[in-house]
Protein backbone atom coordinates (compact mmCIF):
# COMPACT_ATOMS: atom_id res chain seq x y z
CA UNK A 1 0.00 0.00 0.00
CA UNK A 2 1.36 3.29 -1.35
CA UNK A 3 -0.62 6.50 0.25
CA UNK A 4 0.71 9.92 -1.37
CA UNK A 5 -0.22 13.51 0.66
CA UNK A 6 -0.55 16.16 -1.74
CA UNK A 7 0.11 19.40 0.86
CA UNK A 8 3.01 19.91 3.45
CA UNK A 9 1.26 22.64 5.54
CA UNK A 10 -0.25 21.48 9.30
CA UNK A 11 -3.48 19.53 7.52
CA UNK A 12 -0.95 17.27 5.19
CA UNK A 13 1.88 16.91 7.81
CA UNK A 14 -0.75 16.38 10.59
CA UNK A 15 -2.23 13.84 7.84
CA UNK A 16 0.90 12.20 7.30
CA UNK A 17 1.65 12.50 10.93
CA UNK A 18 -1.48 9.72 11.64
CA UNK A 19 -1.20 7.75 8.36
CA UNK A 20 2.49 6.65 9.82
CA UNK A 21 1.22 6.23 13.41
CA UNK A 22 -1.80 4.02 12.32
CA UNK A 23 0.52 1.90 9.99
CA UNK A 24 -2.02 2.46 6.73
CA UNK A 25 0.54 1.97 4.59
CA UNK A 26 4.26 0.48 3.94
CA UNK A 27 5.33 3.84 1.24
CA UNK A 28 3.54 7.17 2.44
CA UNK A 29 4.85 10.38 -0.11
CA UNK A 30 4.51 13.67 1.22
CA UNK A 31 4.58 16.46 -1.44
CA UNK A 32 4.48 20.50 -2.01
CA UNK A 33 5.51 22.92 -4.37
CA UNK A 34 7.94 24.10 -2.00
CA UNK A 35 11.51 23.19 -1.43
CA UNK A 36 12.79 21.61 1.86
CA UNK A 37 9.27 21.26 3.44
CA UNK A 38 8.11 17.95 2.43
CA UNK A 39 11.60 16.57 3.34
CA UNK A 40 12.15 18.30 6.01
CA UNK A 41 8.70 17.00 7.91
CA UNK A 42 8.78 13.92 6.32
CA UNK A 43 12.28 13.22 7.70
CA UNK A 44 10.86 14.54 11.11
CA UNK A 45 7.71 11.83 10.91
CA UNK A 46 9.94 9.20 9.93
CA UNK A 47 12.34 10.01 12.97
CA UNK A 48 9.05 9.52 14.90
CA UNK A 49 8.02 6.29 13.59
CA UNK A 50 10.51 4.45 15.54
CA UNK A 51 8.51 5.31 19.12
CA UNK A 52 5.32 4.28 17.40
CA UNK A 53 6.67 1.27 16.34
CA UNK A 54 5.93 1.63 12.52
CA UNK A 55 8.12 0.57 9.67
CA UNK A 56 6.27 3.35 7.13
CA UNK A 57 8.59 4.41 4.70
CA UNK A 58 8.19 8.70 5.03
CA UNK A 59 9.40 10.40 1.76
CA UNK A 60 9.29 13.80 1.02
CA UNK A 61 9.31 15.49 -2.76
CA UNK A 62 8.66 18.14 -4.83
CA UNK A 63 8.71 15.66 -7.53
CA UNK A 64 5.32 14.07 -8.65
CA UNK A 65 7.61 10.75 -10.00
CA UNK A 66 8.14 9.87 -6.64
CA UNK A 67 4.30 9.83 -6.14
CA UNK A 68 3.93 6.89 -8.77
CA UNK A 69 1.90 3.80 -8.27
CA UNK A 70 0.12 5.47 -5.24
CA UNK A 71 -3.32 3.52 -4.30
CA UNK A 72 -4.36 6.54 -2.26
CA UNK A 73 -4.12 10.41 -2.98
CA UNK A 74 -5.10 13.15 -0.56
CA UNK A 75 -4.87 15.98 -1.44
CA UNK A 76 -5.06 18.80 1.02
CA UNK A 77 -3.15 21.78 -0.71
CA UNK A 78 -4.33 25.23 -1.11
CA UNK A 79 -4.87 28.39 0.24
CA UNK A 80 -6.34 28.50 4.40
CA UNK A 81 -9.10 30.62 5.43
CA UNK A 82 -8.53 33.84 7.54
CA UNK A 83 -11.09 35.39 9.51
CA UNK A 84 -13.79 36.99 7.09
CA UNK A 85 -13.36 34.74 4.79
CA UNK A 86 -15.69 31.89 3.69
CA UNK A 87 -14.95 28.99 2.31
CA UNK A 88 -16.40 30.15 -1.14
CA UNK A 89 -13.73 32.89 -1.36
CA UNK A 90 -11.16 30.53 -1.53
CA UNK A 91 -12.13 29.12 -4.84
CA UNK A 92 -10.87 30.38 -8.25
CA UNK A 93 -7.05 30.55 -5.90
CA UNK A 94 -7.47 27.01 -4.86
CA UNK A 95 -9.45 25.41 -7.92
CA UNK A 96 -6.04 26.13 -10.26
CA UNK A 97 -4.16 24.43 -7.16
CA UNK A 98 -6.17 21.18 -7.57
CA UNK A 99 -6.29 21.47 -11.24
CA UNK A 100 -2.89 21.47 -11.54
CA UNK A 101 -2.02 18.79 -8.82
CA UNK A 102 -4.07 16.35 -9.35
CA UNK A 103 -3.30 16.44 -13.09
CA UNK A 104 -0.01 15.47 -12.09
CA UNK A 105 -1.19 12.58 -9.84
CA UNK A 106 -3.49 11.20 -11.28
CA UNK A 107 -0.77 10.49 -14.41
CA UNK A 108 1.17 9.12 -11.91
CA UNK A 109 -0.49 7.04 -10.08
CA UNK A 110 -4.13 5.63 -12.34
CA UNK A 111 -5.94 3.26 -10.06
CA UNK A 112 -5.53 5.58 -7.60
CA UNK A 113 -8.45 6.57 -5.20
CA UNK A 114 -8.37 10.41 -4.06
CA UNK A 115 -9.46 11.65 -1.00
CA UNK A 116 -10.01 15.66 -1.12
CA UNK A 117 -9.65 18.21 1.40
CA UNK A 118 -9.16 21.93 0.05
CA UNK A 119 -11.64 23.92 -0.02
CA UNK A 120 -14.44 25.30 -0.87
CA UNK A 121 -14.58 21.10 -0.65
CA UNK A 122 -16.92 20.23 -2.87
CA UNK A 123 -16.24 22.41 -5.71
CA UNK A 124 -12.83 21.24 -5.34
CA UNK A 125 -13.99 17.32 -5.31
CA UNK A 126 -15.63 18.27 -8.20
CA UNK A 127 -12.89 19.76 -10.30
CA UNK A 128 -10.67 16.75 -9.47
CA UNK A 129 -13.20 14.48 -10.54
CA UNK A 130 -13.18 16.12 -13.57
CA UNK A 131 -9.96 16.57 -13.97
CA UNK A 132 -8.97 13.33 -12.94
CA UNK A 133 -11.18 11.51 -15.26
CA UNK A 134 -11.28 8.95 -12.36
CA UNK A 135 -14.83 6.87 -12.04
CA UNK A 136 -17.21 8.65 -9.61
CA UNK A 137 -16.06 6.09 -6.89
CA UNK A 138 -12.92 6.74 -6.71
CA UNK A 139 -12.93 10.58 -5.77
CA UNK A 140 -14.49 11.02 -2.77
CA UNK A 141 -14.54 14.85 -0.31
CA UNK A 142 -13.83 14.64 3.31
CA UNK A 143 -16.88 16.89 4.45
CA UNK A 144 -19.31 15.24 6.76
CA UNK A 145 -17.14 13.13 8.79
CA UNK A 146 -15.53 15.97 9.62
CA UNK A 147 -18.65 18.19 10.21
CA UNK A 148 -20.23 14.89 11.74
CA UNK A 149 -17.42 14.94 14.48
CA UNK A 150 -17.81 18.50 15.17
CA UNK A 151 -21.39 17.93 15.99
CA UNK A 152 -20.72 14.90 18.19
CA UNK A 153 -18.31 17.34 20.35
CA UNK A 154 -20.71 19.78 20.49
CA UNK A 155 -23.69 17.41 21.99
CA UNK A 156 -21.18 15.37 24.24
CA UNK A 157 -20.13 18.49 25.99
CA UNK A 158 -23.93 19.54 26.07
CA UNK A 159 -24.75 16.34 27.43
CA UNK A 160 -21.75 15.46 29.61
CA UNK A 161 -21.51 11.95 28.24
CA UNK A 162 -19.21 10.15 26.32
CA UNK A 163 -18.08 11.01 22.67
CA UNK A 164 -18.08 7.06 21.77
CA UNK A 165 -22.10 6.93 22.65
CA UNK A 166 -23.09 9.77 20.37
CA UNK A 167 -24.19 9.18 16.82
CA UNK A 168 -24.97 12.28 13.92
CA UNK A 169 -25.22 12.73 10.61
CA UNK A 170 -24.55 16.21 8.92
CA UNK A 171 -25.09 16.31 4.63
CA UNK A 172 -25.16 18.96 2.27
CA UNK A 173 -22.56 20.80 1.29
CA UNK A 174 -19.49 21.90 3.46
CA UNK A 175 -20.12 25.34 4.63
CA UNK A 176 -23.10 27.22 5.97
CA UNK A 177 -26.00 25.43 3.98
CA UNK A 178 -25.10 22.12 5.42
CA UNK A 179 -27.49 19.72 6.75
CA UNK A 180 -27.16 18.42 10.34
CA UNK A 181 -29.74 15.37 10.84
CA UNK A 182 -30.97 15.47 14.01
CA UNK A 183 -33.54 12.79 13.52
CA UNK A 184 -30.93 10.43 12.72
CA UNK A 185 -28.49 11.45 15.10
CA UNK A 186 -28.24 9.42 18.59
CA UNK A 187 -26.66 9.25 22.05
CA UNK A 188 -26.47 5.17 23.11
CA UNK A 189 -29.38 4.94 20.95
CA UNK A 190 -32.12 7.63 22.07
CA UNK A 191 -32.90 10.12 19.83
CA UNK A 192 -31.47 13.74 20.20
CA UNK A 193 -34.70 14.90 20.60
CA UNK A 194 -35.57 13.07 23.48
CA UNK A 195 -32.30 14.67 25.27
CA UNK A 196 -32.34 18.12 24.52
CA UNK A 197 -35.22 21.26 23.63
CA UNK A 198 -35.28 22.21 20.34
CA UNK A 199 -33.45 25.67 21.29
CA UNK A 200 -30.35 24.32 22.67
CA UNK A 201 -30.33 21.90 19.36
CA UNK A 202 -30.66 24.99 16.91
CA UNK A 203 -27.43 26.63 19.04
CA UNK A 204 -25.59 23.26 18.64
CA UNK A 205 -26.58 23.38 14.86
CA UNK A 206 -25.37 27.13 14.22
CA UNK A 207 -21.95 26.09 16.12
CA UNK A 208 -21.74 23.09 14.12
CA UNK A 209 -22.68 24.82 10.86
CA UNK A 210 -19.39 27.86 11.57
CA UNK A 211 -17.08 25.56 13.54
CA UNK A 212 -14.22 25.90 10.89
CA UNK A 213 -14.59 29.85 11.38
CA UNK A 214 -14.47 30.43 15.35
CA UNK A 215 -11.56 28.11 14.71
CA UNK A 216 -10.01 30.36 12.05
CA UNK A 217 -11.01 33.40 14.22
CA UNK A 218 -8.94 32.30 16.88
CA UNK A 219 -6.00 31.10 14.98
CA UNK A 220 -6.11 34.83 12.99
CA UNK A 221 -3.40 33.18 10.59
CA UNK A 222 -4.38 29.96 9.57
CA UNK A 223 -7.76 27.14 10.17
CA UNK A 224 -8.20 23.77 11.24
CA UNK A 225 -6.40 20.98 10.97
CA UNK A 226 -6.56 18.30 14.06
CA UNK A 227 -10.23 17.72 13.51
CA UNK A 228 -9.44 17.44 9.60
CA UNK A 229 -6.78 15.20 9.38
CA UNK A 230 -8.14 12.76 11.78
CA UNK A 231 -11.50 12.76 9.82
CA UNK A 232 -9.31 11.94 7.01
CA UNK A 233 -7.66 9.50 7.88
CA UNK A 234 -10.68 7.65 9.62
CA UNK A 235 -11.13 7.50 5.67
CA UNK A 236 -8.33 6.36 4.79
CA UNK A 237 -8.17 3.71 7.17
CA UNK A 238 -11.92 2.46 6.19
CA UNK A 239 -10.34 2.14 2.62
CA UNK A 240 -7.43 0.72 3.52
CA UNK A 241 -8.38 -1.66 5.64
CA UNK A 242 -11.92 -2.66 3.74
CA UNK A 243 -14.19 -1.49 7.05
CA UNK A 244 -16.91 -1.03 4.27
CA UNK A 245 -18.09 2.12 7.26
CA UNK A 246 -20.92 4.29 6.85
CA UNK A 247 -19.14 7.84 6.58
CA UNK A 248 -20.67 10.75 5.47
CA UNK A 249 -18.62 12.12 2.52
CA UNK A 250 -18.65 14.20 -0.37
CA UNK A 251 -20.11 11.97 -3.39
CA UNK A 252 -20.71 12.70 -6.80
CA UNK A 253 -24.63 12.33 -7.63
CA UNK A 254 -26.48 10.73 -10.74
CA UNK A 255 -30.23 10.85 -9.59
CA UNK A 256 -29.79 10.19 -5.83
CA UNK A 257 -31.75 12.25 -3.70
CA UNK A 258 -33.06 13.86 -6.58
CA UNK A 259 -29.84 15.46 -7.11
CA UNK A 260 -27.72 15.57 -10.33
CA UNK A 261 -24.08 16.35 -11.40
CA UNK A 262 -23.08 17.89 -8.26
CA UNK A 263 -20.62 16.81 -5.63
CA UNK A 264 -22.96 16.56 -2.12
CA UNK A 265 -22.15 15.58 1.66
CA UNK A 266 -24.56 11.48 2.22
CA UNK A 267 -23.91 8.80 3.89
CA UNK A 268 -21.32 6.43 1.99
CA UNK A 269 -20.16 2.96 2.79
CA UNK A 270 -16.14 3.47 2.02
CA UNK A 271 -14.25 -0.02 1.18
CA UNK A 272 -11.00 -0.77 -0.88
CA UNK A 273 -13.02 0.60 -4.10
CA UNK A 274 -13.50 3.49 -2.34
CA UNK A 275 -17.20 4.15 -2.77
CA UNK A 276 -19.07 1.23 -2.86
CA UNK A 277 -22.72 2.47 -1.87
CA UNK A 278 -24.45 5.44 -1.66
CA UNK A 279 -26.72 5.01 0.99
CA UNK A 280 -30.31 6.60 0.43
CA UNK A 281 -32.18 7.81 4.26
CA UNK A 282 -35.91 8.63 4.04
CA UNK A 283 -35.54 12.42 4.74
CA UNK A 284 -38.96 14.45 5.55
CA UNK A 285 -39.86 17.34 3.14
CA UNK A 286 -37.91 20.20 5.48
CA UNK A 287 -34.70 18.17 5.43
CA UNK A 288 -34.74 17.23 1.24
CA UNK A 289 -35.74 20.80 0.80
CA UNK A 290 -32.40 21.65 2.79
CA UNK A 291 -29.95 19.33 1.20
CA UNK A 292 -31.43 20.32 -2.08
CA UNK A 293 -30.44 24.18 -1.34
CA UNK A 294 -27.15 23.37 -0.10
CA UNK A 295 -26.48 21.25 -3.43
CA UNK A 296 -27.90 24.20 -5.90
CA UNK A 297 -25.33 26.16 -3.73
CA UNK A 298 -22.24 23.64 -4.74
CA UNK A 299 -23.40 24.05 -8.15
CA UNK A 300 -23.84 27.71 -8.25
CA UNK A 301 -20.31 27.72 -7.25
CA UNK A 302 -19.48 25.18 -9.64
CA UNK A 303 -20.65 27.18 -12.66
CA UNK A 304 -18.26 30.12 -11.64
CA UNK A 305 -15.43 27.98 -12.81
CA UNK A 306 -16.49 27.31 -16.36
CA UNK A 307 -15.28 23.78 -15.74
Amino acid sequence: MKITVIGAGNVGATTAKLIADKKLCNELILIDILEGIPQGKALDILESCPVELSDVKVKGTNNYDDTANSDIIVMTAGIARKPGMSRDDLQSTNANVVKSCIENAAKQSPNAIIIVVSNPLDVMTYVAYKVSGFPKNRVIGMAGALDSARFRTFIAEELNVSVEDVTCFVLGGHGDSMVPLTRYSTVAGIPLTELLPKDKLDKIIERTKNGGIEIVNYLKTGSAYYAPASSTVSMVEAIVKDKKRIIPCAAYLEGEYELNDVYCGVPVKLGKNGIEEIIQIKLSDEEHAALKRSAQDVKNNIAKLNI
